[in-house]
């Protein structure tokens, strides 16, 4: 036997009897999305502007815990991560997953000037609450025509009624403000959104939706039980 037939028997054998590698499977990559990303991939293809995965994600933790309590299929947000400049306020419909209204919205004077930083449930705080609010009555009130607002988790949010933290438009929330100032006017607690959208914002969410307002905030991340798995 020569030289290159003892070099190439060997190499035979190897490849005749080692078991092939069977390949690997091929992720599905829609089965591996979470709703929140699939909600968020149809948004992205459709709107410009749209939430985070993380907020979205929290958001819908909270829908889907509460969704039970809710008379409409429809989920506001609002990202407090953000700047006062940024249209942070979302009006999704879950159902067609469409985006029904995008605007900016004011916090409160304490939390902060441009960014929301600080958030109190405590009556005269005038600092914005996080958390999951269901929406409430309309009503007119020194601020027109207005939208209540039930806080749903326990020492975070639920004393938004008596703090009459309500939605309601104001013109210190308008863009132009922000254009001039480099930041909206700040509320007494209250998601404060232009005047000029405050009905249809109202008319869209009012009766027994659910609203969430979110922040990097890992105290109230960690603890909220809405969001937890």
């Amino acid at each position: 036997m020569s030289a290159f037939q003892g070099i190439l028997l060997p190499l035979i054998w190897i490849f005749t009897t080692t078991p092939p590698i069977p390949p690997s499977p091929i992720p599905n990559s829609f089965e591996e999305k979470s709703k929140s990303e699939i909600i968020w991939d149809h948004l992205y293809d459709n709107y410009e502007n749209i939430p985070s995965v993380e907020a979205l994600d929290f958001a819908l933790d909270g829908y889907e815990n509460l969704e039970n309590t809710l008379e409409k299929q429809v989920l506001t947000l609002i990202d407090f991560s953000l700047p006062s400049t940024e249209k942070r306020l979302w009006v999704i419909d879950l159902a067609k997953e469409k985006i029904l209204l995008n605007t900016v919205v004011a916090h409160g004077r304490n939390s902060g000037m441009l960014m929301a930083e600080k958030f109190s449930n405590r009556p005269e705080s005038y600092q914005s609450s996080l958390g999951f609010y269901k929406t409430g009555e309309t009503y007119f009130g020194k601020h027109g025509y207005s939208l209540r607002l039930d806080g749903l988790e326990k020492g975070v949010n639920d004393q938004a009624r008596n703090r009459a933290i309500v939605i309601h438009g104001a013109d210190y929330a308008r863009e132009e403000v922000a254009k001039m100032s480099g930041r909206l006017g700040r509320s007494l607690g209250c998601p404060a959104v232009p005047s000029e959208l405050s009905k249809e914002v109202i008319d869209l969410i009012k009766d027994g939706s659910l609203l969430f307002i979110f922040a990097d905030q890992e105290d109230y991340l960690s603890q909220s039980e809405y969001i937890q798995d």
